[in-house]
């Protein structure tokens, strides 16, 4: 059996983007903002629900990240269950966050770990997939929210 070539390019790119899905999470998790600039368009759409809210463009997402993961000691965040759809040079894209975040000695508790699912839109760049908008719909919470300030 042999494998057309559009096939093998929705594939590759299905492949990519699930790639995008993960990296975000590395960057977070690493604090790696150079990073975390390759997951995003200049002009990228972040919405956080209520904790965090809505973020317009890059520095600014890049910015709310950095506040309130960098204070952190540590943040694990796991992303699971891609459903992807691709459509030339645009993806929608859907997966659970489970993210555990870690702050020792804070009053109230040293851990508070979210549920959630990221819905996002991707386009296809010259420098690759990247997340043109994101939203965050929180499923669950537990521990203590002061964790991120």
């Amino acid at each position: 059996m042999s494998v057309s070539d559009r096939t093998l390019e929705y594939l590759l790119d299905h492949h990519d983007v699930c790639n995008l899905l993960y990296r975000y999470a590395q960057a977070l998790d690493e604090k790696n903002w150079e990073l975390l600039a390759t997951c995003f368009t200049p002009d990228a759409v972040a919405l956080y629900g209520e904790v965090l809210g809505r973020k317009d463009g890059f520095e600014a997402i890049r910015e709310t990240c950095r506040s309130a993961l960098g204070k952190l000691d540590s943040s694990q965040h796991i992303i699971s269950n891609p459903e992807i759809e691709i459509d030339g040079d645009r993806a929608t894209s859907r997966c659970y966050v489970h993210a555990q975040h870690t702050k020792a000695g804070t009053p109230g508790g040293d851990n508070m770990i979210i549920g959630g699912t990221y819905l996002d839109e991707i386009v296809r760049t010259a420098d690759g997939w990247r997340i043109q908008q994101r939203e965050l719909r929180f499923l669950w919470q537990e521990g203590n929210q002061a964790i991120l300030g």
